[in-house]
């Protein structure tokens, strides 16, 4: 009934193993790739014939993580699996863009990739295993498809590159000073077509040692694939990508005086509408059949990518007449929001982002229901791009793939310079609203994020900047690293690079790449121009802020406290009551972990203070020899009953309570009376013994008792 094809390879510590025949065999390809006991199933689909008048190229790529992959029932109400979770959306990311740039020119036809997760050993990350999955579902399917590519990812230990690190190893690199980097590289063969990663301020040439690494090992993966393919791949889709030769020729005839003109303006919104009207100017003067030919969108772009590209590899001045190295103007402010705890405006050029930062507490934390189990972040950053921000019109809802993806790279660009939870007990969360955008909001998020935070009063450890790089590279071997590019080179571009970092070195890096040969070289030179780029940005930063200010008013205070383990059931209570009555008699939010480690919160420093005292009298010892104040709450004939520590109380023998004799011990005391007592020490039996007679009952200072004579 199956016709199975398997191939299998060691793969660092693991084996690799693609299988495909048995599966979804009404599929154009499927593939079951195995790493050590990760299993993902990719399944690849596409039309035959493409839309009449489709004009893109309509791919889409899901990832999805089933639960019962790793023994798990999903949380919340409906037990089923909903919508993509950050983590899904940002793997189908991940496999989409080092595989959309390969699939063969003027290809319009609708391809879905679906990659799911069928079985997770907590070790090995599926999303690495995934990419690979969908590659060779590809590469069989016949689709018109110029890979295939594979994908790892690299970590940097001790001065080790390190294959496919575990899934623990990378959870959260502040938490494991030894691990400074989590990077994914994919590639084909013989080029490297994505990178992203977050760094613990890595040098330029340890960043670039890690690519190196990464494709090195990936090329056998690759070579699997291909052997796969050689035994199980259906034969090639017939597809010719159409000749528009006289069509490019005919709309440069007629529209290329007019759209260089357009390009030379350097006010974006103008060169929009100037663009736009070239166009229509060139569409006036075609015929009908020209007019509905599938490839006229191609034949524009063909013109305007020309006139961009030939004038920055002539040497000429780029569209805003900046040379290839000069980044755009910026102006840095803070605290413009007064009632915010912390705000920043970061504008470059026509890209601006307004960065907000609020400072909560542990309830605030984000719960994240993951494969590999339940965790809590503590560091939220959201990345919002309205169409107002590019002047616009359109619809606005949920955020979409791009949005949580940019969202992430600026999380990934912070994440090594934040304090430590131990240090800064707060949940922090930034949102980033792009105002404006030409070129890099992402970045621009970065450095408003960063200036946004430390108004807030959040000690990083050193700002944060980040730059995009752009390049064109010609088929003649000519090249132009372009640095803080704009949208149109970035469109018309064939890279997109973006690095941010510290003045120490880089903490994030993310690459895609448009065309198959970037060499080292190229990507030396581009971190090397990056760095100067990044630099300057700090200076300007630094104008308006360069470290820490001071602690909002309106955020919480947080005091933390550590206490043993095994008193936390004491501080809980049955059933809550203890914290509970804590919470409500002090006025503060008080949140324990497992480890005893309890955050005090609230704007009020004495509610802090109250909730702190109560804590210590559950949790502490009383101590031999001190002055406590306490509270007399029974009389007997041979002493009286005082709680002096908490709910502790003690004895205090009538010989004890004043330096006369007494009948009874109510001739000087009654019940509810406040008293000063010493704690003289515990008995055999662990009772406590107190005395009155020794501490001046109006102050609470130790009376000193006259020293013996000798002799």
């Amino acid at each position: 009934m199956f016709d199975v094809t398997t191939k299998s390879m060691k793969w660092g510590e693991e084996t690799l193993t693609l299988e495909t025949g048995k599966f979804a065999r009404q599929a154009d390809g499927t593939v079951i790739a195995t790493l050590g006991e990760t299993t993902v199933m990719a399944n690849v689909t596409f039309a035959k014939e493409a839309k009449p008048g489709q004009d893109f190229f309509p791919l889409t790529v899901h990832y999805q993580e089933k639960y019962y992959a790793a023994g798990k029932v999903p949380g919340g109400f409906f037990k089923r699996e909903a919508r993509p979770t950050e983590k899904e959306t940002l793997t189908a990311r991940l496999i989409d863009r080092p595989i959309r740039p390969l699939f063969v020119p003027g290809f319009k036809n609708e391809v879905l990739v679906m990659c799911t997760v069928l079985s997770h050993d907590l070790v090995n990350d599926p999303d690495i295993v995934a990419m690979i999955a969908a590659s060779a579902a590809l590469t069989i399917s016949g689709v018109p498809f110029m890979g295939p590519i594979a994908g790892c990812r690299v970590g940097y230990v001790d001065g080790e590159y390190v294959l496919n690190p575990d899934v623990e190893d990378m959870q959260d690199l502040r938490l494991d000073p030894e691990q400074r980097l989590d990077l994914v590289v994919a590639g084909t063969r013989d080029a490297v077509m994505m990178v992203e990663s977050e760094a613990y301020e890595l040098s330029e040439e340890e960043m670039l040692g890690a690519v190196q690494f990464g494709h090195e090992q990936l090329k056998p993966v690759v070579d699997l694939i291909v052997e796969l393919a050689e035994s199980a791949a259906k034969e090639p889709f017939d597809f010719q990508p159409p000749d528009y030769t006289d069509l490019a020729k005919r709309v440069r005839e007629l529209g290329e005086e007019k759209m260089r003109a357009a390009f030379a303006i350097s006010d974006k919104q103008e060169r929009t509408t100037a663009i736009a009207e070239a166009r229509q100017a060139v569409k006036e003067q075609l015929t009908e059949e020209e007019l509905a030919h599938e490839n006229l969108g191609d034949a524009f772009k063909k013109l305007e990518s020309s006139i961009l590209r030939g004038d920055i590899i002539g040497g000429g001045a780029r569209i805003d007449g900046r040379d290839r190295e000069t980044v755009r103007p910026i102006v840095s402010e803070v605290g413009l929001l007064p009632r915010t705890h912390g705000s920043a405006l970061f504008t470059r050029g026509e890209t601006q982002a307004l960065a907000v930062t609020t400072l909560g507490t542990g309830d605030d934390e984000q719960i994240i229901d993951a494969l590999h189990g339940n965790f809590r972040a503590s560091f939220l950053l959201h990345y919002n791009f309205p169409p107002y921000s590019v002047g616009e019109v359109g619809r606005v809802g949920p955020p979409g793939r791009r949005e949580i993806g940019h969202g992430k790279l600026a999380w990934r660009a912070l994440q090594a310079v934040l304090p430590a939870p131990t240090e800064f007990p707060y949940t922090i969360r930034v949102v980033s609203e792009i105002t404006e955008s030409n070129g890099s909001s992402s970045m621009a998020t970065v450095c408003g994020a960063s200036l946004s935070m430390m108004d807030a009063g959040v000690p990083l450890r050193a700002p944060v900047a980040g730059v995009a790089m752009g390049l064109i590279l010609e088929e003649d071997g000519r090249f132009a690293v372009l640095t803080d590019i704009l949208g149109d080179e970035d469109h018309l571009g064939d890279m997109d690079f973006k690095v941010a970092g510290t003045e120490k070195g880089i903490t994030s890096l993310q690459m895609d790449i448009k065309v198959a040969g970037i060499t080292a070289d190229i990507m030396r030179q581009a971190l090397s121009q990056a760095k100067d780029g990044r630099m300057h940005i700090l200076g300007e930063m630094n104008k308006a802020l360069s470290s820490a200010g001071e602690f909002s008013v309106h955020a919480p205070r947080i005091e933390t406290m550590q206490i043993p383990v095994d008193k936390i059931r004491e501080v809980i209570g049955s059933g809550g009551k203890v914290i509970r009555e804590i919470v409500e008699t002090s006025g503060a939010k008080v949140d324990i972990n497992d480890d005893g480690v309890i955050k005090i919160a609230s704007p009020n420093g004495e509610a802090i203070q109250r909730a702190y005292d109560m804590i210590h009298s559950i949790v502490a010892e009383p101590e031999e020899g001190k002055i406590y104040k306490g509270k007399v709450v029974k009389l007997v004939d041979f002493g009286a009953f005082v709680n002096f520590f908490g709910k502790r109380d003690g004895l205090v023998h009538v010989s004890q309570i004043a330096n006369k004799r007494l009948n009874h011990p109510s001739d000087e005391l009654k019940e509810g009376q406040e008293v000063w007592v010493k704690l003289l020490g515990f008995d055999d039996r662990g009772k406590v013994r107190l005395s009155m007679k020794v501490v001046d009952q109006e102050t609470g200072e130790e009376i000193k008792q006259p020293e013996k004579a000798e002799g």
